[in-house]
């Protein structure tokens, strides 16, 4: 468990504010962030049923459930979804997902979807005070089929959903990535398997080449910041993987992630 604080002004702060344990979902620790402005503020992937209590305490230490104004949700995976519900009994806030994962949500046993937007495939702004709005960015095939990203411009932060996500041994836990070229083993397997295919890594940093990105927060790892964040982008570029990688019955060449 950590909280962090990966950037704060006066009125603003974005929050790393739980890694759960590796014991809480079959050693793939995952990550729940805040994005605070003023007295309200967005739940980023609050995580799975079994979190849920740890990111609760993490948030009171900011807000109060009724001061998330919304809820995003990078992609279908019950390591994001799983607590949606539970989240849904302390807040009425709008949750936007892609819409292509509206007919999936229910299958967790959500019976009323009247507070799910399904965002659109080109993305959209989300406004969460007067002086302050979030980009939603599409990240299609990244490796959800409908995944989206979250352009936090204040601090300059992008969280990135799967994109950037590592899978680190038990004993690791560092909160950046400083050396990309030491931290690499953990991402490399993981992308070449999630990553539907290098098409669409291209597509997605189309999607973001005008963001003035300080800091990319995925939501399995550490997050990468300094140099790290244009080394990665840099490796991600001409990553093969996915539908590149495959050979006629089933072969698939990447070898499995750690």
């Amino acid at each position: 468990m950590r909280n962090i604080k990966l950037f704060e002004n006066n009125e603003h702060r974005f929050i790393l504010l739980n890694e759960s344990e590796p014991g809480e979902e079959d050693g793939i620790r995952s990550n729940q962030y805040l994005i605070a402005h003023g007295d309200v503020g967005v739940l980023l992937d609050p995580g799975g049923f079994g979190v849920m209590p740890r990111v609760l305490a993490e948030l009171l230490r900011y807000l109060r459930p009724d001061q998330i104004k919304a809820i995003f949700l990078s992609h279908q995976d019950p390591d994001i979804v799983g607590g949606i519900s539970t989240w849904l009994e302390l807040t009425d806030c709008p949750v936007y997902v892609s819409k292509i994962w509206m007919r999936f949500l229910p299958h967790y046993g959500l019976k009323d979807m009247s507070c799910f937007s399904g965002v659109p495939d080109e993305g959209m702004e989300y406004k969460l005070a007067p002086d302050f709005t979030l980009k939603v960015i599409p990240a299609h095939f990244l490796h959800s089929e409908g995944q989206i990203n979250v352009y936090d411009p204040i601090s300059k932060i992008l969280f990135t959903g799967d994109i950037g996500a590592a899978m680190l041994p038990m004993e690791k836990d560092d909160p950046y990535v400083d050396d990309f070229q030491s931290h690499l083993p953990y991402i490399a397997g993981f992308h070449k398997r999630y990553m539907c295919s290098n098409k669409a890594i291209r597509c997605w940093l189309a999607n973001i080449a005008d963001l003035d990105i300080d800091i990319i927060a995925p939501q399995h790892g550490p997050v990468y910041r300094g140099a790290a964040v244009k080394e990665f982008l840099e490796w991600f570029r001409d990553l093969q993987c996915g539908v590149d990688l495959m050979s006629p019955g089933g072969s698939f060449s990447s070898g499995e992630f750690a």
